[in-house]
């Protein structure tokens, strides 16, 4: 597996992401979630346009905040879109989440299982006591062509929420 010394800062240390950098135009790789007890691939995502925001933890102040901004933001899409938050939450944690929060458009998966949308999208952080995803956004369209990749230069910021949420509308 690749690993990306220095790719991101956390708390202003940098630190490795494991995994390849999936750039626009990539074809977006494979990986296998949890949503509650089911197993979740790419293939079982619907083709169309689809968001997937990747948080460290559903439960913090900015990940939280970057959950609620793409709920907001993806309404006036509609049906035209999917969209999905990342994490290594269990899938209890990321459900009670949702449900205290209001959260109803953006999904969750977990990816605590085996880590494999951490290791194939390049966002899993290598060196922290506990694992995380580091934050990150992807807009895949409904070729499952790669169409917009932003990895989030410091874990601790929010991403372009204005920029991601043009590029789904492009994919829509």
């Amino acid at each position: 597996m690749s690993k990306r010394v220095g790719a991101v800062k956390f708390k202003g240390n940098p630190v490795t992401l494991i995994g390849p950098e999936v750039k626009a135009g990539d074809k977006a790789p494979d990986f296998k979630c949890l949503k509650v007890l089911d197993a979740v691939t790419l293939a079982d995502t619907p083709a169309k346009a689809r968001l997937f925001s990747v948080v460290p933890s559903i439960d913090t102040p900015v990940c939280s905040i970057q959950t609620k901004t793409f709920e907001e933001g993806i309404k006036a899409l509609g049906d035209g879109v999917a969209s999905y938050t990342i994490s290594l939450d269990l899938p209890f944690a990321q459900k009670r989440f949702c449900g205290t929060e209001g959260i109803a458009t953006m999904q969750t998966l977990s990816d605590v299982h085996d880590h494999s949308f951490g290791e194939h999208w390049g966002v899993l952080l290598e060196g922290l006591p506990l694992p995380l995803l580091t934050r990150a956004v992807f807009v895949v369209d409904k070729s499952g062509t790669v169409t917009y990749a932003e990895y989030v230069p410091e874990v601790t910021s929010e991403p372009n929420y204005t920029a991601a949420l043009a590029a789904l509308k492009a994919a829509v």
